[in-house]
């Protein structure tokens, strides 16, 4: 079972790139995220014409996540629990029935940035970076009780977390940004050391290895990126890993996401 995650940076604009990725890479499953779509206006016409069952939690604008699967669903759900208020379209999960199953949660962490902080060095209540911390915390939660399930399972998505200096060509012009501040890399390692695999750098420890490039002042030609799409798997889910790489090929082609796929093979 092939499943990859990919920030799409606008389904309607990438209509056609996304399409040709999904025929060229073939997927079982793929998690999108900021798909800047509401449900209603989705054109899941697309790509159910590849043979993908498709869901989306949409929004207007901004945000929006979606699964497409070639395998059959069960147990749909939208909205990362915890917080009945947020609005956010950033969260999506399924079970996914293979040979084995395997629950998806696909995310999209929010960004976190401008940082805002107190006099004494907190997050100021309401603002982006606190919101950022507070939903880490509810993904903290929904990990454990993946954890407690003992069931193949994965979370993998747009985390906006540079978790080490190695995932950003230039990490020093990084270190007050919401994506590599000590409090966001705290939050990270505090999921996975629930005991997650983080599955790219289990299998590929060389540097330079990104997802993401800025569009503004060359960083494609300059490779001047960061790895911020991310798979954490529990222990059942990373047993069954055969591969994990990143395409980043995508990011040279007509109309590019910022971002590039990330996929990880199982055993399923």
């Amino acid at each position: 079972m092939k499943i990859a995650t990919f920030n799409i940076n606008g389904v309607k604009a990438r209509i056609n790139a996304l399409s040709d990725w999904l025929k060229e890479a073939s997927p079982d499953v793929a998690l999108l995220q900021e798909i800047k779509s509401v449900d209603e206006a989705f054109p899941r016409d697309v790509f159910e014409d590849l043979g993908y069952n498709v869901y989306t939690h949409g929004q207007k604008g901004f945000n929006g996540v979606a699964i497409f699967s070639k395998l059959p669903l069960e147990d749909v759900t939208h909205g990362l629990p915890g917080d009945d208020s947020d609005e956010q379209a950033r969260w999506i999960e399924a079970t996914v029935v293979g040979e084995k199953a395997i629950r998806v949660c696909g995310l999209y962490l929010p960004n976190g940035n401008p940082v805002e902080l107190t006099e004494d060095g907190q997050p100021v209540e309401g603002g982006k970076y606190a919101y950022k911390l507070a939903w880490m915390e509810r993904l903290y939660k929904r990990a454990q009780e993946l954890l407690a399930s003992e069931e193949p399972a994965l979370m993998a998505g747009d985390y906006n977390i540079i978790p080490q200096a190695e995932d950003a060509a230039k990490p020093d012009g990084w270190r007050e940004d919401a994506l590599f501040r000590p409090e966001s890399r705290a939050a990270w390692r505090k999921i996975q050391n629930l005991g997650f695999t983080e599955a790219f750098r289990s299998r590929n420890q060389n540097p330079e290895q990104y997802s993401f490039w800025d569009y503004q002042a060359g960083a494609w030609n300059k490779n001047n990126g960061i790895r911020i799409d991310h798979f954490l798997m529990t222990p059942q889910c990373a047993d069954l890993m055969e591969d994990c790489q990143i395409d980043k090929d995508i990011r040279g082609r007509e109309k590019p996401s910022d971002h590039v796929p990330v996929w990880v093979k199982l055993n399923a």
